[in-house]
This record gives structure tokens, sequence and C-alpha cells, in this order.
């Protein structure tokens, strides 16, 4: 791990904690240096200069420096211009948090994952439509964290995907035709072909897209339980 100063990283706040009675470690997002946490020192005093920057969703410029596992925050600087998540999109937020936070490992650089991110972020603040919004991040993802999907031919044939045809996707694999009742993560070929397109405004599309990357998401993690996805079903329930 590195020891020299970094200044002038663009960053995202995923998660905070105390440490001691005046500090925080805060897990970011950064740019250039992936997911790397920082020991805020003091921010928890109540004139602390940084104790109302460290905001989760809102583009930061940190600096830190160190060579142990958490480095020391130097420096926070809010950027400003993406409005506050609310409601379902700050729901959403932090599913996106949580992902990050469990399937990156720390200083494992991803930029294209860190761009994909801000654009989430930044359309879920504006109001856009959810869907296509985390099923490109999700992808970027998975290709980041080298999962990429196969979504435009038979991984088994070679053939091209139909768009009439229902295929099963094999989790390691990708997809092949369907061919028996008891296959799991079973999409028509036109839902495949939508999502390598990031077209998603067919209503099955998004439905079988969101149940594939679900399936996709859990087998990649382990089967580790999402927490945010638990509070938003049961929400959604009340």
């Amino acid at each position: 791990m590195s020891n020299k100063r970094v200044d002038g990283q663009p960053a995202f706040v995923l998660h905070l904690h105390p440490y001691s009675e005046t500090s925080l470690v805060v897990d970011v997002f950064s740019r250039d240096h992936g997911r790397v946490p920082l020991l805020a020192r003091g921010a928890r005093r109540p004139r602390s200069a940084m104790r109302g920057m460290l905001m989760a969703f809102q583009p930061l410029e940190l600096g830190w420096f160190g060579g142990g596992e958490v480095k020391t925050l130097a420096k926070a600087e809010w950027l400003g211009g993406m409005p506050l998540l609310a409601g379902r999109c700050l729901l959403l937020g932090y599913y996106l948090n949580e992902l990050l936070m469990k399937m990156l490992a720390r200083e494992d650089a991803h930029v294209a994952l860190y761009d994909a991110y801000f654009e989430a972020l930044r359309a879920l603040a504006l109001g856009g439509a959810d869907a296509p919004e985390l099923r490109r991040f999700e992808k970027t993802l998975l290709k980041e964290l080298g999962y990429g999907l196969t979504l435009d031919a038979d991984v088994e044939t070679g053939e091209l995907i139909e768009p009439d045809v229902e295929y099963a996707y094999l989790m390691e694999r990708g997809p092949v035709r369907k061919v028996g009742a008891g296959d799991t993560a079973v999409v028509c070929g036109k839902t495949l072909l939508d999502m390598a397109a990031d077209d998603y405004g067919d209503p099955r599309t998004r439905v079988e897209s969101k149940l594939l990357m679900r399936q996709l998401i859990a087998h990649h993690m382990g089967g580790k339980p999402l927490q945010s996805r638990r509070v938003f079903m049961e929400l959604q329930e009340l």
C-alpha cells in the first residue's frame, strides 16, 4: 500500500462509523484509488470543519496521507452540483453504496465504475427512471470485477440471441437456450438484447433484467444478504 500523500482526489462517502469520542472512520470511493478507509480526526466535534462535509451522495475533493490500511484524512472540500437524494432514490443510493462496500477490494481503482456511480447518482437526484441507471451500474460493476455479462450469443452454440426465444442464464457462463422446467434465471431473448443496448422501455425487460441482475449479484456475493434491499422490501410492504 502506498505511503505517499494524495491530494485533490474526487470521491464519495460510502459509509461512516465512529472511532473514539471525537473521530470517524470514513469509507470513501475515490476515482483513482478505489475504496479507501480514512480516519477523520476530530470530525465528531461540534465545531469541526469536516463535520458537515462528509455527506453521502455528494461529490467531494479529498486529500489524505499514511501507509497503513486506514489513511488519515487531511482535507475535505464539497464540490456541489448534486441535488440531495430523497425518498425512494435515497434508498437506491444506499443500495449502490452497499454493493461497493461489499464487493470492492480496498485500494483497487475502477475509473469506469466511479464514472458509472457518479452518473447513476446524478440521474437519481434529477428524478430519472431508476431501472436504466441501476442496471447500467450493476453491469459495469460486474464487468469491472471480471464477471462481465454475455448478452448477445448462446454460450453453448455461439448462435446469436433470438428475441422470441427463452434462455436460461448460467451464472458462470451466460445464456443458453432453455431446455428444462428446472432452469433458473430464465429470460426472453429480447430482454438480453435490450440489456445489451441499455434499453429498458419494455416492462417485461425491466422485470426480467431486475431478477437476472439480482441473481447474478447474489451469486457473486456468495449469498451475503444486502441490508438495503431488505429495508426497501419492508418499506414496500408497509
